[in-house]
């Protein structure tokens, strides 16, 4: 049972990074385009080696977090189910 646990957690969560990264890019191309800035023309950088690491850190642990607490609801509705049916 924790094997199956495991791997279910481990499925899940790269199911959940991969919905989560969609979902990021879907929203950043819904954004309105900010106005032009005034003065010199100003470049819209992208964002740093530490800040991109950061985000994707982040997506994972949510992922993981978010794993985790289905497989617990759907792995203990199982067990109870077998209890009461017993």
């Amino acid at each position: 049972m924790i094997k199956a646990s495991l791997l279910i957690m481990a499925v899940l969560t790269v199911l959940i990074a991969m919905l989560l990264s969609w979902r990021e890019r879907r929203m950043a191309l819904a954004r309105p385009a900010p106005a032009p800035a005034r003065g010199p023309a100003r470049t819209k950088r992208r964002p740093g080696l530490i800040a991109r690491g950061k985000a994707g850190i982040d997506r994972w642990i949510t992922a993981a977090a978010i794993a985790a607490v289905i497989t617990i609801a759907v792995l203990g509705g199982l067990h109870w189910l077998r209890v009461f049916q017993q």
